[in-house]
């Protein structure tokens, strides 16, 4: 997987659960109605994957939960927003594409499963690593309306040490799929595709 691609695939997750999405609030009748509907759903969804065998059963359980997890924590925000309820929808999204796109992977065999398996686990790591450096923007915006200039710099501060955080998780990981990638070759070949990939992702 190419690494605009998880960039795209990370930006859509966090767009999808942008802050004005998750500031409006609902009465407790509706969270009710909301939960109950969503409970249905999952219940629905659920069935219809008794119909399926084999890998097939299997992600269509994966997506029936993971929808179901991510209908959820959206509700959990709208109902009670707040910074904690914001990452917690990000994560599970982010936690339902990982856990389909694993078991998409079963599907296949041998180093091409090794690749897809590292893929996945790649878009989680760029999703997770983008999912905390949002909040953690958030709550400097948070702190800069009503902190002093000192505080406003240190909010921002930590920040920028998120963000550095997430590039190297996000680096490691693309390198981990490069690696894996290199494992079609051998002898030299392999040892100049390792190297290259070293270089590409600075390990």
């Amino acid at each position: 997987m190419k690494k605009n691609h998880l960039t795209a695939l990370t930006a859509a997750i966090l767009l999808a659960f942008s802050v004005g999405a998750m500031a409006q609030t609902m009465s407790k009748s509706e969270y009710k109605a909301d939960k109950n509907r969503i409970n249905a759903e999952y219940k629905a969804a659920k069935q219809k994957c008794g119909s399926l065998s084999g890998n097939a059963n299997d992600i269509c359980e994966a997506e029936a939960k993971g929808n179901d997890n991510i209908a959820k924590a959206e509700l959990e925000a709208q109902y009670e927003p707040s910074e904690k309820a914001r990452y917690k929808a990000w994560m599970a999204k982010a936690d339902a594409n990982y856990k389909v796109a694993k078991e998409r992977c079963d599907d296949k065999s041998g180093n091409v499963k090794d690749v897809c398996m590292k893929e996945a686990k790649a878009a989680f790591v760029h999703a997770k690593a983008d999912a905390k450096v949002q909040m953690k923007s958030v709550q400097a915006d948070d702190k800069a309306r009503d902190a002093s200039a000192k505080a406003n710099m240190d909010a921002k501060g930590k920040v920028s040490d998120v963000r550095q955080d997430a590039t190297k998780d996000k680096r490691a990981a693309d390198f981990a799929v490069a690696k894996e990638k290199c494992e079609t070759y051998s002898g030299d070949a392999k040892t100049r595709c390792v190297n290259q990939a070293k270089v590409q992702f600075g390990m």
